[in-house]
């Protein structure tokens, strides 16, 4: 086990705090006998369960909902929502976390800074309705499409309900994947402050988080109620080089870094350079496009330059003009974690017209910070010379200052090349790492609030509640380090006061140093932008007055009006967003969105028919009218049969509709070069991959043109499922649902593949020069066939005596059956590809599980997790895929991925809990995978499956002050 450094000190002083606090509970805990038994039961009164308005005490409903209480979440150790969304197996194996969003993004994602989304049943954050308190919050500011989870106020929970079944015709026809609803308390009267953290054994990752709880007035005898809570959370960066299985030099299995810029620099063969356009290999004959001296026959090697650098695996690539190229670890230089921190704040206020009503108040607010950090810039020599590119004004110049270092290049290429091809005097063309010129950051700061007011009580036997609320989430982005003003930029690299061939140990000179100080670009408003709702609404529900067979029939409706706004905007106008201003920065200018809106209208009904004491049968419609897409009315029918009191069957069928996020219509074109050198023009090469030896597969390297369109058309969704649950003692129950999505016109950025596959169909997205040669692939969002996903969830409880004591084992599962694609209404599903590896977006692992093992007694508690997650098909490296080479470890198998959580709790002081988690046990590494680098996160690990931290500490405390 390896030592680490104690806590910050900051930290150590708000445990220390909490544990005074906990001080008088010993003392009494020391000369009084146990009170901590627990109080008599109370009757349990009506509740409304997410997916139904209508209140009921028999809280086994027809929709299969799963509810996570605050106990089970603190007996994990978990402290946030995106934490808990990881835990739970409904929740898809996307790019929704801090993790996973931390390195390369395609297009539509870039915007998605320091944001944690919920992704349920595979169908995407932004098709996941996130509630608070069974109302809506506003999407991030920056992307407008998905709640942020890191704005919930997540010490005030009391519960969680996932409505695992889609398309609430209650909530929202856009609920495809489902309905997440965050709930707090009503009320509270005392003080409680909590104090945790969880620490890595390995170091880098930890958390902290602290709260406080405070509440007086007791509605029935003073007839109000008021109670707030603040929470801090942070989280410390985890940077790749902190874990030694994020290494990506692993080309005997199939995995090496596609990058040939080094922090000790590759020297590039353009015309006008010191290579002047030929570099014929003695060795082979192929003109070399790059070589690194220290790779040469003869040469140090090129680990010599540093511990992350290594050979560029040019067999793995399929790229023979590079044979002599070094690459550099740039994946592995990447963060697992970002750094964050978060302030939330929730009060509620309630008090007491009369017996029948009352009103009630509340706020929510957050503020969130967090900076996404990438590797160093790579700086590529240009033959042109231009505003925007490097041309041969920045090359490694020859004069007094630099001579030294340019003789040693120049020797080197000489003694193996020869001289034919050099030109002395030439500037040096270079491919570099500037590790000198810091990480490349960006800060973003979200603000976010919700308030509230409504009224709630009952007329007659009817409830009703009705609220206002407004809800905003504004965030901006900021430049940190990395980033440098063009013109001074260039200006320094071309100076040759920055030594791009540098070994380690050697620093660079002052005068460069001070060069790239004065043209830092941090502090630069990259862009910002702000999402709003404003909500009136309304729902009553009661009895009809009239009975079935089965009881009284129960009925539910209500009116949803909102106004959803966006805007979004980069750097002040005036300003060119591109490479002329600052150097490598991801402006977003042609997303730039002045303020737009639409108006919601929605009505929604809901019949509860109890036909037979056995069977009931519940019948919801909703009609919403979007401004712009017209009306639609989407109905939901749910059904439970019990026929013995050990067993029932229930099911239910939905539709869904949803309408485009403002930036999915509005936002510009954006374009990315295409790094890989996997991909061919299947114009000319069926299958698109790309194969030197085969004519018309050469590699093609085209810009992608990302961005929105106006015209595209609301997505629709049918829901089914079908369950059954059987208890036939009061220790045991289990339940089973099986559930099918069909998405069509699906809006997606159309996945590379299906327009390669598709090529007939999709001809006219490989946008093609005059010379008939791909020059860019337009990628924009598109209405694009649909999807169909379908699995069975599982859910087991067994419980005993033991020891005197009480014990439980859950088991949690969720199996995907399948997940098909088809790229146009009009075309065939394509095949399944459950257990296949998919770029971006959700991973369809087949089969995933919790299996828990608890046992308490008197003030201790034990629970023992097992967290599963099973393997798949790895992506396959370029030279697999065209057959070209196979290394000799190349498995296409990815192992499952199987950790273990223990935690303690024990509430033998009066007021106090304590919980005490080892996450990760065994400290089990992630599973080896050789996806490839520049299109995903992690360096010979996946984000989307595992967590980076390794076997971590937690402790939580928690005590109250009557």
């Amino acid at each position: 086990m390896s030592v680490r450094a104690p806590l910050p000190k900051r930290h150590r002083l708000a445990m220390a705090l909490v544990a005074s606090l906990c001080m008088p509970a010993i003392a009494v805990a020391q000369t009084t006998p146990d009170s901590s038994a627990p109080s008599a039961a109370k009757d349990m009164d009506k509740v409304t369960v997410t997916g139904s308005r209508i209140k009921r005490t028999d809280v086994e409903a027809a929709l299969p909902i799963t509810i996570v209480h605050k106990t089970e979440i603190e007996a994990q150790g978990i402290t946030s929502a995106e934490q808990l969304l990881q835990f739970l197996n409904i929740a898809s194996n996307g790019s929704d976390n801090l993790a996973s969003n931390a390195g390369i993004a395609p297009a539509d994602l870039r915007g998605n800074n320091g944001v944690s989304g919920a992704n349920l049943r595979g169908q995407g954050a932004d098709a996941t309705l996130v509630l608070l308190n069974g109302r809506r919050v506003a999407t991030h500011g920056l992307r407008g499409q998905a709640v942020d989870l890191n704005s919930i106020p997540f010490a005030a929970i009391d519960r969680v309900e996932v409505l695992r079944d889609g398309a609430s015709a209650v909530y929202g026809t856009d609920a495809i994947g489902g309905v997440i609803n965050f709930i707090t308390r009503n009320d509270y009267q005392g003080i409680t402050v909590t104090a945790g953290f969880d620490v890595t054994q390995e170091g880098g990752g930890d958390v902290y988080t602290y709260s406080v709880l405070g509440g007086t007035g007791d509605i029935d005898t003073d007839g109000w109620n008021v109670w707030g809570t603040l929470n801090f959370r942070e989280n410390e960066i985890l940077r790749g080089t902190d874990r030694d299985f994020s290494n990506t030099f692993q080309p005997n299995r199939g995995l090496s870094p596609d990058t040939r810029g080094t922090p000790f620099a590759t020297v590039a063969n353009i015309a006008g350079g010191l290579i002047n356009g030929t570099l014929v290999d003695p060795a082979g004959g192929v003109n070399q496009a790059l070589v690194n001296t220290l790779n040469l026959p003869g040469g140090p090697g090129c680990e010599a330059g540093g511990d992350m650098m290594g050979p560029y695996a040019y067999q793995l690539w399929g790229v023979a003009n590079s044979r002599y190229a070094c690459a550099w670890d740039y994946p592995a230089a990447q963060v697992m974690q970002q750094p964050q921190e978060s302030l939330q704040a929730l009060g509620r206020a309630t008090f007491k017209i009369n017996d029948n009503h009352r009103f009630y108040a509340e706020a929510m607010g957050s503020r969130v910070e967090s900076n996404r950090q990438f590797e160093a810039q790579q700086i590529t020599s240009s033959a042109t010379d231009s505003p925007t590119t490097l041309g041969p004004d920045t090359w490694y110049p020859l004069n007094d200052y630099t001579r030294d270092t340019y003789n040693m290049i120049y020797d080197a290429l000489a003694g193996y090349f020869g001289t034919d091809n050099l030109v002395y005097e030439n500037r040096i063309a270079y491919r570099w790492r500037c590790e000198v010129c810091g990480p490349r950051q960006i800060k973003t700061t979200t603000k976010a609030y919700r308030l509230l007011a409504g009224f709630e009580g009952n007329i007659g036997s009817w409830d009703y509640d009705i609220g206002l609320s407004r809800a905003s989430s504004e965030s901006e982005s900021v430049l940190g380090s990395g980033y440098y003003f063009t013109p001074g930029f260039k200006a320094a690299l071309g100076s040759g006061f920055l030594n791009p061939f540098l070994m380690p140990g050697q620093a660079q000179s002052a005068e460069g140093v001070a060069m790239l100080q004065a043209a830092s670009a941090a502090g630069v408003r990259l862009y910002g932008g702000e999402s709003t709702v404003t909500t009136l609404d309304a729902s009553f529900s009661g009895g009809l007055g009239f009975n079935l067979w089965g009881g009284e029939v129960q009925a539910a409706t209500g009116i949803d009006l909102r106004r959803e706004e966006f805007e979004f905007g980069s750097v002040k106008e005036g300003i060119t967003l591109d490479n002329s201003y600052i150097f490598g920065a991801p402006f977003d200018a042609t997303n730039n969105m002045p303020k737009v809106q639409r108006d919601v209208k929605a009505v929604y009904a809901e019949v509860y028919l109890p036909v037979l004491d056995s069977l009931e049968v519940s019948v919801a419609v909703r009609r919403d009218d979007y401004d712009g897409f017209g009306a639609t009315t989407n109905p939901k029918y749910s059904f439970k049969w019990q026929p013995i009191d050990a067993l029932a069957f229930r099911g239910a069928y939905s539709t869904g509709f949803k309408v485009p996020e403002f930036t999915k219509l509005f936002s510009g074109v954006t374009e990315s070069p295409y790094t890989g050198f996997d991909l061919a023009d299947p114009g000319t090469c069926p299958g698109g991959v790309a194969n030197p030896a085969v004519p018309g597969c050469e590699a093609i390297q085209p810009n992608i043109l990302t961005g929105g369109k106006s015209d595209l058309r609301p997505e629709e969704a049918k829901q089914k499922s079908f369950g059954v649950v059987f208890a036939p003692t009061g220790n045991f129950n289990v339940s089973l649902d099986w559930w099918e999505i069909e998405r069509i016109n699906t809006i997606r950025v159309p996945n590379q593949q299906t327009l390669i596959n598709n090529y007939d169909l999709f001809v006219d997205n490989w946008i093609r020069g005059t010379g008939g040669e791909v020059v860019a692939i337009d990628r924009r969002f598109i209405n694009s066939g649909g999807t169909l996903i379908s699995g069975i969830e599982l859910d087991a409880n067994l419980t005993g005596d033991l020891a005197g004591g009480q014990w439980r084992v859950n088991l949690n599962g969720s199996y995907i059956d399948n997940f098909q694609e088809k790229a146009l209404e009009s075309t065939p599903y394509g095949s399944n590809q459950v257990g296949e590896y998919i770029r971006y977006y959700s991973l369809p692992l087949r089969w995933k599980h919790t299996l828990g093992f608890g046992w308490a007694k008197g003030d201790w508690s034990h629970t023992l997790t097992q967290i599963y997650r099973s393997g798949y098909k790895d992506e396959r490296p370029v030279s697999v895929a065209n057959g070209s080479f196979i290394p000799e470890d190349w498995d296409p198998d990815v192992d499952d991925y199987i950790t273990y959580n223990y935690s303690l709790a024990w509430t033998g002081l009066e007021n106090a809990r304590f919980t005490f988690v080892v996450r990760n046990l065994l400290n089990t590494d992630p599973p080896f995978t050789a996806h490839q680098n520049d299109f995903a996160s992690g360096a010979a690990w996946e984000p989307r499956v595992a967590d980076p931290r390794g076997r971590s500490f937690s402790l939580l405390v928690e005590y109250r002050f009557d």
